[in-house]
Parts: structure tokens; sequence; C-alpha cells
């Protein structure tokens, strides 16, 4: 069920020093002969890492791909928004991911101007047009903020209202978690595609420690056969690969229209997985 004709993208974090510069490279590289549509590059905690994020969306688009950074309306005023997307379409930027964000500690409760990640949507467009094509987030499994999963739902929808083109997911294990959002979705009108977003899975306490910040549900058959391997390092990447991968094969026989890797600066675990499902090209 699987193909070279699905569409992947990959997700990057600006590196912070020289080393981890090469590491980028070194995973872009690795990663390029799977073709992706496009790859995104994370936006930190209030902005913190807005230089490293301009500076690695140039890094990426000189290897020759379409990079598209994220933008975080959180602590941000609409004319250092405004900054921001004069300098990405200098740059020849036509993609972005609009995020609310998360401030980063010691901010206290400043927010900035715009509180919601469908604020910073309609401010795009109304700064931009369309210029340029903006994902947002979505959560099968639901926002760990929200009050519930049908008011998780609403803000999703009003996202797209709002002008976005397309979505991509939290990762999850639970394939069915994803399919039962996107009927929602589609019940609610929404009829852009739905991405879902994909974790290799390659050291457990790391993905412990994600998922308890994003809310993302680990099955319990997961965590107690990764936690068996203890140290082994080599068995919890192979298990994570046959999980992943079949996690993606089940995606994309249920229609998903594509797959978006978080590669965590990584090519290793991703053209693995890539490879097994015959989409490497």
């Amino acid at each position: 069920m699987t193909s070279s004709s699905t569409a992947l993208s990959l997700e990057f974090f600006p590196p912070r020093d020289t080393a981890a510069q090469e590491r980028l490279v070194r995973a872009a590289e690795q990663c390029a002969s799977l073709s992706p549509t496009y790859v995104s590059v994370t936006f930190g905690a209030g902005g913190s890492t807005r230089e490293g994020t301009l500076q690695a969306v140039r890094l990426l688009q000189g290897l020759g791909f379409d990079a598209a950074p994220h933008l975080s309306c959180v602590g941000a005023t609409r004319e250092h928004l405004r900054d921001l997307l004069t300098v990405y379409r200098e740059q020849g930027v036509r993609r972005l991911v609009a995020l609310r964000g998360d401030l980063p500690s010691g901010m206290g409760g400043v927010a900035g101007e715009l509180r919601y990640a469908r604020d910073l949507v309609a401010f795009v467009r109304q700064e931009t047009g369309d210029w340029f094509h903006i994902e947002v987030a979505a959560y099968p499994e639901t926002h760990p903020q929200a009050t519930n999963p049908e008011a998780d739902l609403g803000h999703f929808v009003e996202k797209m209202q709002a002008g976005a083109n397309a979505a991509i997911t939290q990762y999850f294990f639970n394939p069915d978690a994803y399919f039962d959002f996107v009927e929602r979705a589609r019940a609610r009108g929404v009829t852009a595609p739905i991405v879902p977003g994909v974790m290799p899975i390659t050291n457990y306490s790391q993905l412990q420690r994600f998922s308890d910040m994003c809310g993302a549900e680990i099955p319990r058959w997961i965590r107690l056969r990764l936690a068996g391997f203890g140290d082994d390092r080599a068995s919890i990447r192979d298990f994570g690969a046959e999980v992943v991968t079949s996690l993606c094969e089940k995606l994309i026989a249920g229609g998903a229209p594509g797959l978006h890797f978080y590669t965590l600066n990584s090519a290793d675990a991703v053209r693995t997985v890539c490879d097994r499902l015959g989409v490497a090209k």
C-alpha cells in the first residue's frame, strides 16, 4: 500500500553551535533522496530562536530544499510579526507553519498582541494575501490545554477557516486517533489536507519527556516493550522502526495525504522507516 508517490515532509530545529549545524547539514543531505515536498524549521518559545530559525531556513534553501519556518505569535507584537514576514518574503519563503507557540520561562503572562493561532493565520493573510502556503497544527489526541475534544476541534476548525491551507498533526501511535480526528474535522466542513506527524522511536526517555510535554499517548504495550530493553539502544531502534513503519503503513492505507517526520535533526531513523515503506526515492 506504500509507494514512492507518498508525499513526505520533514521537520528540523535550528542548530545552536557549529557542531550542531554540521549535524543538521549531514542529516538534511542524507534525507535529500527522500525528495520531501518541503522541510520545516522550528521556532523557539517566544521567538527565542528567531535568528537561528532564519539562518537554518537559508542553510536548507541553499541545500535545495523548500524550507518553511515555524512562526509563533505568543509574546510577539504585530510589528515584530510584520517585520518577520517581510524578511521571509525577501528570502523567497513561500510556506509557513503558523502556531500559537509557548511562552519561554520567566515571561509570566505576557501573551503578545495575538493570542491564538487562528489570529496569527488571519494576520498573515491580511498582511500578505496568498503569498504563503500556511500549515497549522492539529491534535488527534486533543491539545493538552484544551478543555475537551470538541472544544479543541472547534479551535482547529477556526484556524482552517481563518485561511490555513493544510494541517500537520502532533505525533501519535494510535492510528485510530488520527482517522477519528479527520472524520470529525470533515464533518465540520474541513476539506484541506490533514497530514499525520510521525515521531521515530530511538530513545525511550526522550520520547517519554516529549510525550509528557505535548500530551501524546505512548500505548502501554509500547512503553512496556521499550522499558524492557533497558539501555539496549540497538533493540530500541529496531523495535521503534518496526512500530513506526507499521503505523505509517496503516496511515497510508487509510488515505493519509502524506507523512510529516519529526527528524530531531537525525536522518537514520527516518531513512530506515522510509526504506521499509518503499517511499525512499
